[in-house]
C-alpha cells in the first residue's frame, strides 16, 4: 500500500531531524551493502546536511544512487549531484560508492549506462532505501505528468526529453518499486492535496501510480500532512 506509515513533524527542522534519524537507523541495522537512492530538489538539503555530519555511521557499506537528474554538467547549479556533493558529501564521509547519473553524451546514452549499472545488481530488490520527494503536480523523481515515461515498464532508467525546461534522466517505476523501504519526504501546504491523493493511490497523478514492493513511510511536516 502506498499509504504506508505517516510520521508528522512540527516544522522543517524537525522533519529533517526525524528523517535523518530514521535513515541513520536503517544504515546501522544493515550488515551488508546498503543501497540508498537520493532525491533531488530543495526539500532534502537539510536532511542531507544532518546525515552527512554523522561520520560515525558505517559509510563504507553505503552505495549512493540518484533517483533522477537534470541533463546538465555535474557542476551546474541545477545538478542534483552537485546538491548532494554540497550537503551530504561535504563533511568528508566516504561511502562505499557514489553513482551519479551520467550527463555527458546524450540523455539516452546516459540513461542506458545507468540502466546497465542497475541491472548489474544481483539482488532480489535493487535498493534498500529509496528517498522520494513529491512535486506540487504529483510527480516523483522525473516521472512527470502526461509524459511517455509513465508507461515505461521495460527500462529501469529512461530519458525524459519534455515536460520541463531541461531534459532529464529518471529511474522508472520498475526501478523505484524494487526497494525494501520507500521513504517520502514532503514539506509545505502547497503539497498537501497531492500528498493526500498519492497516499490514496490516485493513478491520475504520477506518485499515485507507484506500487512499492517493500514498506512505505511518509515523513511530512504539519502543513503537508494537513494537521
Amino acid at each position: 500500500m502506498i499509504a504506508g506509515e505517516l510520521i508528522v513533524a512540527d516544522d522543517a527542522k524537525d522533519l529533517a531531524t526525524r528523517a535523518a534519524e530514521f535513515i541513520a537507523g536503517e544504515i546501522l541495522a544493515s550488515t551488508t551493502a546498503f543501497r540508498f537512492v537520493l532525491s533531488g530538489g530543495s526539500t532534502p538539503r537539510p536532511l542531507y546536511t544532518l546525515l552527512g555530519a554523522r561520520r560515525e555511521l558505517p559509510w563504507d557499506r553505503v552505495e549512493l544512487f540518484l533517483g533522477d537528474e537534470r541533463f546538465v554538467p555535474q557542476d551546474h547549479p541545477d545538478s542534483n549531484f552537485r546538491m548532494v556533493h554540497e550537503t551530504l558529501l561535504a563533511h568528508g564521509i566516504r561511502p562505499k560508492a557514489v553513482h551519479p547519473i551520467p550527463t555527458d553524451g546524450t540523455p539516452q546514452s546516459g540513461a542506458a549506462m545507468y540502466d546497465a549499472l542497475l541491472r548489474s545488481i544481483k539482488e532480489p530488490r535493487l535498493f534498500d532505501l529509496d528517498l522520494l520527494g513529491l512535486g506540487e503536480d504529483g510527480h516523483i523523481a522525473s516521472l512527470l505528468p502526461d509524459q511517455p515515461v509513465l508507461m515505461e515498464r521495460d527500462k529501469l532508467v529512461a530519458a525524459v526529453p519534455e515536460g520541463r525546461s531541461e531534459e532529464r534522466i529518471t529511474l522508472t517505476y520498475p526501478a523505484l518499486e524494487s526497494c525494501r523501504i520507500t521513504m517520502f519526504l514532503v514539506s509545505g501546504a502547497a503539497k498537501a492535496a497531492m500528498m493526500k491523493r498519492a497516499r490514496a493511490g490516485d493513478t491520475s497523478i504520477p506518485a499515485g501510480r507507484l506500487r512499492p514492493q517493500g514498506s512505505v513511510v511518509w515523513f511530512a511536516d504539519r502543513a503537508a500532512a494537513g494537521v
